[in-house]
């Protein structure tokens, strides 16, 4: 019976491997956001001389749009990979990540959502026109339940992180 359980055991832990298959998916998907990127920075130089201030400004707030989304890939294929599938060898290499466990994760993905949601607001808020006031109230509405679940999920992270707290499996 104990071989059949170390059996299931190491196939349950070896199918870990199988996240590797979805990192490399992001990172491609990563590479094609790039050349989109590319695409939007290029329509934005090559229009720049035409454009007013209000225009000039929604087209850079696109860019870090673009920017903050493809961080927030990397850092969900660098810390799920560190977090879920094996460390990285060569942990010099990439002293820079830093330490980030399953929650750090959730709360700088959240993070990031409210950047980018504050983005798209600010957006709107400078195209008033063409959006009704039904539409900006119910984005208003979107981007204020995104800021309210970033700091619901802090504060979880700080409440299971006191000291003297049992450590608990955070996924």
């Amino acid at each position: 019976m104990k071989r059949l359980e170390v059996f299931v055991e190491s196939i349950i832990l070896a199918s870990r491997w199988l996240l590797v298959v979805f990192y490399i998916g992001l990172g491609l998907a990563l590479a094609l956001y790039a050349v989109s990127f590319g695409y939007k920075l290029w329509d934005f130089a090559s229009h720049l001389i035409g454009m007013d201030e209000t225009e000039t400004i929604l087209k850079i707030l696109g860019l870090i749009d673009a920017a903050l989304i493809a961080s927030l890939v990397v850092m969900v294929i660098i810390s799920g990979y560190e977090n879920f599938v094996s460390r990285f060898d060569n942990e010099g290499d990439v002293h820079w990540l830093g330490q980030i466990d399953a929650g750090s994760l959730k709360i700088k993905v959240a993070s990031t959502i409210v950047a980018i949601s504050s983005i798209h607001l600010l957006q709107i808020f400078l195209n008033v026109p063409q959006y009704t006031d039904q539409q900006i109230m119910w984005y208003t509405i979107l981007h204020v339940t995104f800021i309210a679940s970033a700091v619901f999920l802090a504060l979880i992270d700080k409440i299971s992180k006191k000291p003297g707290k049992e450590k608990t499996l955070d996924i």
